[in-house]
């Protein structure tokens, strides 16, 4: 049976703005060696499913700067210190979206890959959301908003459109449990 691994130190490399990167020294519980390994440590973030009164799943895009591509996702983003996943879910969906709701209910998380990179990301599903609002995209965001139907989105999976593993995976946890929303 795997154990956890011990540390030793922790050491802050560099800090990007939206990430650090760490050196984590630790030792092996099996051998005792000890072993360096880096760790990207981006803040927690959040994906918001968002369903308007008629069934219709808000959706984004946005140009990606680490694909070059522009990407067809749903509302989310990072958790701003101070601030509750609950928090950010509901700021982030007016903001990129001009869209609110009164009915929350956080129906996953996921670790998009712990084998190097530290956060979680929490998926929320907004229900009967209504545009409130214009957007207020930060300076760095430029997003086009659209509606899109449930099997849509399915076949938008299957073919390649929606090709964001978070966004993917924020799916698989409202497809498989939407019937008991």
């Amino acid at each position: 049976m795997p154990e956890k691994w011990k540390l030793q130190k922790s050491t802050t490399l560099n800090d990007y703005r939206i990430f650090s990167t760490k050196k984590k020294t630790t030792v092996s519980p099996k051998d005792g060696t000890i072993h360096d390994f880096y760790v990207v440590d981006p803040p927690d973030w959040v994906n918001i499913i968002a369903v308007t009164p008629a069934g219709k799943i808000v959706m984004i895009k946005q140009f990606r700067h680490g694909t070059d591509e522009i990407t067809f996702e749903i509302p989310g983003g990072m958790i701003d210190s101070g601030e509750t996943p609950a928090e950010c879910a509901r700021r982030e969906l007016l903001e990129e979206t001009g869209f609110t709701s009164t009915q929350w209910k956080q129906i996953g998380c996921v670790r998009p890959n712990p084998a190097f990179i530290s956060n979680s990301c929490f998926t929320f599903l907004a229900s009967g959301c209504e545009r409130t609002s214009e957007t207020s995209f930060d300076t760095t965001e430029d997003i086009e908003t659209l509606l899109v139907s449930p099997p849509e989105i399915k076949q938008h999976i299957r073919e390649g459109v929606i090709d964001h593993c978070i966004v993917i995976a924020a799916f698989g946890f409202y497809f498989h449990w939407e019937k008991s929303y």
